[in-house]
């Protein structure tokens, strides 16, 4: 399944895009929860390669990441595991480019590709130094998706979203991703950037945080990609069926 083309047919049809971000290996479950996001209506679903230094996540990503790796999760195994996920959306892998690099680009984007995911984020991969895992990909047939952040000057921004696959990433402010208690002023400017510098699909993510925040974002782009708040409901409890109801009340916002 083709990252863009699945978020090009929903955004045609009027439809606000929505990517629920969770943790591959977190607990034993963690399939289900991918499941039960998709039965709530996720448009593609993004899958949190655990690292032990990912940069550009707050606390409570990290402390999913830790806990997975702490039960065994390796970026082989989650992989592999994603593979038994039979949904009908497209699965995005985001992780960091160490991963990638030791196991070879060629060899990382065949993996993903095997596995049926179908596009990748690496997020402290710069343009500067994206074309040899990002060729490689292209070959694999993985879509790589770009991040742009409010302090990118126009000229790069619009290089971003030209390299930029399946979508681009607008980050909805400066900072690592968390929970918060209001949407940042400067995700719908950053929205506004992206949708003047490309047709691709964009989705605002980082700090989004409830169905409100996520209406009044998609409202200045394609649609969201929700992720701590969601996996904060998991670190304290929730299961499949958390997952599922938390989903399905974004979804029911975005769509009323």
């Amino acid at each position: 399944m083709r990252l863009e083309e699945h978020l090009r047919a929903r955004r045609a049809a009027g439809r606000p895009l929505l990517v629920p971000y969770v943790t591959g290996g977190l607990g034993s479950g963690w399939l289900d929860v991918v499941r039960a996001v998709v039965d709530a209506g996720a448009d593609a679903v993004e899958i949190g390669i655990p690292f032990s230094d990912p940069v550009m996540d707050g606390p409570t990503i990290q402390e999913a990441s830790q806990r997975a790796i702490d039960l065994g999760a390796t970026p082989a195994k989650v992989i592999a595991d994603a593979a038994q996920v039979d949904v009908d959306v497209p699965l995005v892998a985001m992780t960091y480019y160490n991963p990638v690099h030791h196991a070879g680009h060629e060899r990382f984007a065949a993996s993903l590709a095997d596995a049926g995911i179908d596009g990748a984020i690496l997020p402290d991969l710069p343009l500067d130094e994206l074309d040899p895992w990002a060729d490689a990909a292209d070959r694999a047939g993985v879509e790589t998706v770009l991040l742009a952040a409010p302090t990118t000057p126009d000229d790069r921004l619009q290089a971003i979203c030209d390299r930029s696959r399946g979508f681009v990433y607008g980050v909805a402010l400066m900072g690592v991703t968390g929970e918060r208690k209001r949407l940042a002023t400067e995700a719908l400017e950053m929205g506004r950037r992206c949708k003047a510098a490309t047709d691709r699909p964009v989705l605002l993510g980082v700090g989004i945080s409830t169905p409100d925040q996520a209406v009044t974002a998609a409202g200045a782009a394609d649609g969201v990609i929700v992720g701590s708040a969601l996996i904060a409901r998991l670190l304290h409890g929730g299961g499949p069926d958390d997952a599922h109801a938390f989903v399905t009340e974004l979804r029911a916002a975005l769509d009323a």
